[in-house]
């Protein structure tokens, strides 16, 4: 076993990791879990105070050699990249046996007045560039190009960044990381080697990109690391092309997979853009489960010209669309934290239905037999624009191949705005849960507010197998749609199957060993429901503050007799919660977990 190995191994063994610089463990009397989800273990402290380079300082000019000043640097020395200047190469980071008061800083030689605060995002406005078609408004100060540039210009692999077995405490900060155009295909611009581990990686204000028609196929590869943390930094333009292409799946930042630890990872403050998962855990062969991961104030998004049909559509240099899955997607990964991000446009297209989220712990290949994702919270989320919300799926792969565990979810205070399974080509669904094996337990989904215009839920349960249990839906503001609660399919075998035709309440009975679904305001039901639950006529009975369907709305609801030009009197559903709260989502919690994160 590597070093790396060892040390991740001794640590992630305990409950807590304790004096571990540069990382912290939660406090004993901290939070530690969120309704049945365990917290992560340790969150990772990112801050240039927490990662001191007090040796000398290396000034890299233009046309100098990068690659010699890494071999050469001592732990401790912060590498100087001119301002402006481009480095071409494939960088290798090698291994220096540096510790937590040592670590080695690679950034632009502009100074930090000239870069944006820690802790504020990155953008390519540092890069000279004022604005990128179809993504969201830059709000440049300046266009000063003040970032130094690493460019890949090999025509297949990996780079310009390549982390060597076990390197480690490398910080790389103020950086343009990109490729060179042309038709082919580079698989991670940030990566370790193949098979091999590094650790304690900061990458801090980066805009990571790739070309705009060529295919690239990750920003930041994981596999292989931990304790990585991606800090207020801009990835672009990560894709595969459908049926012309070299690649199928693509991701601003991917993991999950391998033989070594993985984790903890800490993921904040970036803006994500990739055709296939914007983020994505899992998906390839692995014998261990990458574990204690932050994602937090994230805006996940997909340009919506790379849709076809769109009349700026962009796709390949062959005018094949890109390959678009889910924003977010998890296969192998435990003890998530997924709080306070922004994720915009999900579309059907090449096999995909256009689902948002995906949890499915599972792997294509039948290569992951330990396989799970547990512990997973959900938090203070906004979703927009999307063909379909969840899909929440416990099956085995195409090839027969059965995960370990999918369980232990908390969903709350989430907003799913424009659900339209029309005009984003898919199914026009809440939720889609399937559980087949392993059985899917512990999942709690709680104030949400959602409006599906086709259906709630289909759900697929197979009645020679152990049934889902302990399933939790509470407090939410749901529409019933079209088809209120229906089969996924799945012949006679699955639950569903003949008792849809007489309501939700039968088929939930049917289709799972434990539930609570009370406390909801659901509208437009027409067949029987669970009891304890509110039945409005219409949207203009909810009571909120401004509804408009489709586009950006005031979800909160009036109350306390407020006297606005919307609010004549109050909500019948505020404080009508369980917990005393509003039903539905906490509109305030969520406005202020993503506070700027657009």
């Amino acid at each position: 076993m590597s070093s790396i190995s060892l040390r991740i191994a001794a640590c992630l063994a305990a409950f807590f990791c304790i004096a571990l610089p540069a990382a912290h463990a939660a406090e004993a009397n901290s939070e530690r879990f969120d309704g049945p989800a365990e917290l992560p273990r340790i969150y990772l402290q990112t801050s240039m105070a927490d990662t001191p380079a007090p040796g000398k300082v290396h000034n890299i000019k233009s046309g100098g050699d990068l690659q010699s000043a890494l071999n050469n640097a001592s732990c401790g020395d912060t590498l100087s990249l001119e301002a402006g200047a481009t480095f071409t190469g494939r960088f290798v980071f090698p291994k220096k046996n540096c510790d937590d008061s040592h670590w080695i800083i690679v950034r632009t030689s502009a100074p930090d007045s000239e870069l944006p605060p820690q802790g504020s995002r990155l953008t390519p406005c540092y890069a000279g560039v004022s604005s990128l078609p179809g993504r969201p408004d830059l709000h440049c100060t300046s266009t000063t190009n003040v970032l130094a540039k690493l460019v890949f210009a090999a025509k297949a692999g990996e780079g310009p960044v390549i982390f060597a077995p076990n390197a480690n405490h490398y910080r790389l900060t103020g950086l343009e990381i990109t490729r060179a155009p042309g038709p082919y295909r580079i698989t991670a611009l940030i990566a370790p080697e193949v098979r091999s581990g590094a650790d304690h990686i900061v990458l801090d204000r980066l805009w990571a990109h790739g070309t705009a028609q060529d295919e690239t196929t990750r920003g930041v590869f994981l596999t292989g690391t931990a304790f990585i943390s991606i800090v207020d930094s801009t990835f672009t333009d990560f894709h595969c092309v459908a049926i012309t292409g070299a690649c199928g799946d693509s991701q601003a930042i991917g993991g999950g997979s391998g033989d070594l630890p993985g984790g903890p990872y800490k993921i904040v403050d970036n803006f994500l853009e990739a055709s296939g998962e914007n983020i994505l855990f899992g998906g390839g062969p692995a014998t261990i489960t990458p574990a204690d991961i932050e994602i937090r104030r994230n805006h996940f998004f997909k340009p919506l010209f790379w849709k076809p049909g769109q009349p700026d559509f962009v796709g390949g240099t062959s005018g094949k669309p890109f390959i678009v899955k889910n924003l977010f997607e998890l296969k192998n990964a435990q003890r998530v934290l997924f709080e306070g991000n922004v994720l915009d446009y999900s579309w059907g297209g090449v096999g995909q239905k256009g689902f948002a989220i995906m949890i499915t712990p599972k792997n294509a290949q039948s290569q992951c037999p330990t396989c799970r994702v547990t512990d997973l919270t959900m938090r203070y989320n906004k979703v927009r624009h999307m063909a379909s919300a969840m899909d929440i799926a416990n099956v085995p792969a195409d090839t027969g191949g059965i995960a370990t565990a999918g369980e232990r979810y908390s969903i709350h205070d989430m907003i799913f705005e424009d659900i339209d399974g029309t005009a984003y080509v898919g199914f026009g669904a809440f939720a889609i849960i399937l559980s087949n094996s392993p059985p899917l337990r512990d999942v709690t989904i709680d104030h949400v507010t959602a409006f599906p215009p086709t259906v709630l839920m289909s759900i697929t349960a197979f009645l020679d197998q152990p049934l889902p249990e302990r399933f939790v839906i509470t407090n939410s503001i749901l529409s019933a749609a079209e088809r209120e609660v229906a089969s996924a399919g799945g012949g006679p075998r699955n639950c569903a199957t003949g008792v849809v035709q007489l309501g939700p309440e039968a088929v939930l009975r049917k289709c799972f060993k434990t539930f609570n679904f009370s406390h909801n305001a659901i509208l437009a039901p027409r067949k029987p429901w669970p009891k304890d639950n509110w039945f409005p006529k219409n949207e203009d009975s909810l009571g909120f503050v401004e509804f408009n369907r489709g586009k950006e709305s005031n979800y909160r609801l009036c109350r306390d007799n407020a006297q606005t030009s919307t609010c004549k009197k109050s909500s019948p559903y505020a404080h009508a919660a369980t917990d005393g709260k509003d039903v539905g989502a906490d509109v305030d919690a969520i406005e202020a977990a993503t506070r700027n994160v657009e």
